[in-house]
């Protein structure tokens, strides 16, 4: 049997739905993992956008943002797996991520957001900058509904008070 091909379409037919129905939160977790970066919807901005419903996959490339309260994303891939609800329970950025929360800039090569276990996970040289203070990474694992944070092979300079 013979595979049909995957069918691509333009961004400004499909942002709308996928934005309605793919990135909505999941009712199963206990309160929206993204609540303490602000209240309203994510929002969505790309050049283009593949979904493939049957995979329950969906693309994002070219100058991909992420919005949500202050919650700012940027990169140029982000790679969605989505449930039956639909409901969006993973994400990946790739390409070069920057993020800005709350006074804190980060970059890396990637970041993964499993919204199943509420976990953040920036890989590849993490750096995070926050007024003089910095520190670098190989990996930062952040616990979303906890806050908690675990960065492995860490260096930096933190601003002490004179």
């Amino acid at each position: 049997m013979r595979t049909p091909p995957q069918r691509v379409w333009p961004l400004r037919w499909l942002l709308p739905l996928v934005a309605a129905l793919s990135l909505s939160g999941s009712p199963a977790l206990a309160g929206d993992p993204f609540a303490a970066v602000g209240e309203g919807a994510l929002a969505v901005q790309a050049e283009r956008l593949e979904v493939d419903v049957l995979a329950q996959t969906a693309i994002l490339t070219g100058n991909v943002s992420l919005t949500k309260g202050s919650l700012k994303v940027a990169c140029p891939r982000i790679d969605l797996k989505f449930d039956g609800a639909p409901s969006v329970n993973w994400a990946k950025g790739s390409g070069g991520v920057t993020a800005d929360v709350k006074g804190v800039h980060g970059e890396a090569p990637e970041v993964e957001l499993d919204l199943a276990r509420q976990s953040l996970e920036l890989r590849g040289g993490v750096r995070l900058t926050r007024g003089q203070g910095w520190l670098q990474a190989d990996r930062a694992t952040i616990e979303i509904a906890t806050g908690k944070v675990q960065l492995t092979q860490v260096k930096g300079s933190i601003p002490v008070p004179r």
